[in-house]
């Protein structure tokens, strides 16, 4: 004999389903959620390295809140004293959301930036993590001598070609490091 379709044995279905389907779930998130926070934690480490100069202690996460934005920092020191502060950055590009540490040292110079994440279209705004030229701009760069915004816009910033809103949004997030930089000295002080 068939079991008959009725709105019970329909509901029943419809919750072993959805049921199944919710184990297998958490069940994939339990396994991969310590591998992507592992994986997470070493892109955080490289790119704290990569725009930091090398030697000094690190400490740990820091915040502070500019503007009414929070903050994510990390300050170097050597011999007690900061030499130099990493300081996560995010703003809005073309494509969505774009996160950068950018390496400040303790007298304001940028000292290098490096992308974390970022939604930019491939081939334009994601030359931003490749393009060679504008990234070496950002080493060094010193933010008193300097206006920090793109040529376009009357600042000392080159564009990537054909993509002056994700420059603009690497350039603003740039401008928040610093002004993060310069709360946490005036704090120090």
């Amino acid at each position: 004999m068939a079991v008959q379709s009725n709105l019970k044995n329909m509901a029943l279905v419809l919750f072993t389903v959805c049921f199944v389907c919710s184990a297998l779930l958490a069940g994939v998130y339990a396994v991969t959620a310590e591998p992507i926070a592992n994986t997470n934690a070493a892109i955080l480490a490289a790119s704290i390295n990569q725009v930091l100069p090398e030697g000094g202690e690190l400490s740990e996460a820091q915040s502070a809140e500019v503007e009414g934005n929070t903050y994510e920092y990390y300050v170097s020191t050597k011999d007690g004293k900061p030499f130099a502060y990493a300081v996560k950055s995010t703003t809005v590009g073309f494509g969505g959301p774009l996160v950068l540490m950018v390496g400040i040292t303790s007298d304001g110079i940028i000292y290098g930036t490096s992308v974390l994440s970022h939604a930019e279209t491939p081939g334009l705004g994601a030359k931003c993590t490749t393009d060679e030229a504008f990234i070496g701009q950002w080493m060094n760069f010193n933010p008193i001598e300097k206006k920090l915004a793109v040529k376009k816009d009357g600042g000392d910033v080159d564009a990537i070609t054909a993509s002056t809103i994700t420059s603009r949004a690497y350039t603003l997030a740039v401008e928040n490091a610093v002004k993060v930089y310069k709360s946490i000295k005036a704090e120090e002080e």
